[in-house]
Parts: structure tokens; C-alpha cells; sequence
């Protein structure tokens, strides 16, 4: 049974760090692309980052680069996402998600509807 399960979330103070982890189970873990998105209420799903486990390549959206970076364990089938210098439009419930393909440097890589399988979800809060 495919599984991936988000982990790490919480509350924290504008300008502070969480690191988020998604564990993977089910699947052979190296042959897919993980991918971070996020759902703020009254909001559409927004991707964050993705990481290609075949080659390690990753892909971030705008609005996290130099705050946010990716990073895999292949040995412990986990994904990670520090996010520093959190603002509280950071605030929402962030989901990992798998993918068969990366798309190089191309937007596509944060593109839901390319996801096949999604975890439930984990709040992140940012107080200002």
C-alpha cells in the first residue's frame, strides 16, 4: 500500500524554522519525483519544492527560494523541507505528493494535477 505521511508541522514565530518530513512507504521510493505544496484557507493548492530521489535535482517556486531548501534520504525513504525566515503567509496545511517525472527547470514540476498520490496533510502556522 502506497503511503506518504507529513510530519514536523506546528506553530512558530514569524522569522523561525520548521523542518517538515514526508515518509514514504509502498513504492520504490528512487524511481519517483516528491513534491511539498500548500493550501492556505480560502486559497487554491500552490506547489513549494520538489525533489527528483532518482538524481537528487530539485525545483523551487518563487516564493521560497533562499528560504525553503529540499532534500531527500534515500536510505530512510524520507523526504525534508527546512523552511526558514517563516512569514506568516507561509501559514497553511502543507502536503507531499509523488510524481513519475521531473521537468528539468520547467514550472510543470509544481503542477497538482501531475501528482499521483498525496499525503493527508500537516498544518504549519506562522504568527506574526
Amino acid at each position: 500500500e502506497v503511503q506518504l505521511a507529513e510530519s514536523g508541522g506546528g506553530l512558530v514565530q514569524a522569522g523561525g524554522s520548521l523542518r517538515l518530513s514526508c515518509a514514504a512507504s509502498g513504492f520504490t521510493f528512487d524511481d519517483y519525483v516528491i513534491g511539498w505544496f500548500r493550501q492556505a484557507p480560502g486559497k487554491a493548492r500552490e506547489g513549494v519544492s520538489c525533489i527528483s530521489n532518482r538524481d537528487g535535482s530539485t525545483y523551487y517556486a518563487d516564493s521560497v527560494k533562499g528560504r525553503f531548501t529540499i532534500s531527500s534520504d534515500n536510505a530512510k525513504n524520507t523526504v525534508y523541507l527546512q523552511m526558514n525566515s517563516l512569514k506568516p503567509e507561509d501559514t497553511a496545511v502543507y502536503y507531499c505528493a509523488r510524481a513519475r517525472r521531473f521537468y528539468g527547470s520547467s514550472s510543470r514540476n509544481l503542477t497538482p494535477i501531475r501528482m499521483d498520490f498525496w499525503g493527508k496533510g500537516i498544518l504549519v502556522t506562522v504568527s506574526s
